[in-house]
């Protein structure tokens, strides 16, 4: 196994970790983003205002998209397990 292998796995896997988070992150970023402008707005200081809202798209993205993290992963997980052998041999 040569460095360059190690870099590409490695770089898959920090792909891989970019794509599946990014729908959560990217829905509680606006959802922050929104809450805070309304915020500004209104003036009101409350922290359970931005972060109940935020727990909320963080749970509704979840159960959206978790089927096709999960399965992002496992078919990851799967390629990378089975190419052991041709790596190693």
């Amino acid at each position: 196994m040569d460095p360059q292998q190690v870099f590409t796995i490695g770089q898959q896997g920090l792909y891989l970790l970019l794509l599946i988070s990014a729908p959560m992150l990217i829905t509680v970023l606006v959802v922050g983003l929104v809450i805070s402008v309304f915020q500004a707005a209104t003036q009101i200081n409350e922290q359970t205002l931005s972060f109940v809202p935020k727990l909320i798209a963080a749970v509704a993205v979840l159960s959206i998209a978790g089927p096709w993290m999960l399965t992002t992963i496992v078919d990851y997980l799967q390629r990378t397990l089975q190419s052991i052998p041709t790596v190693i041999g």
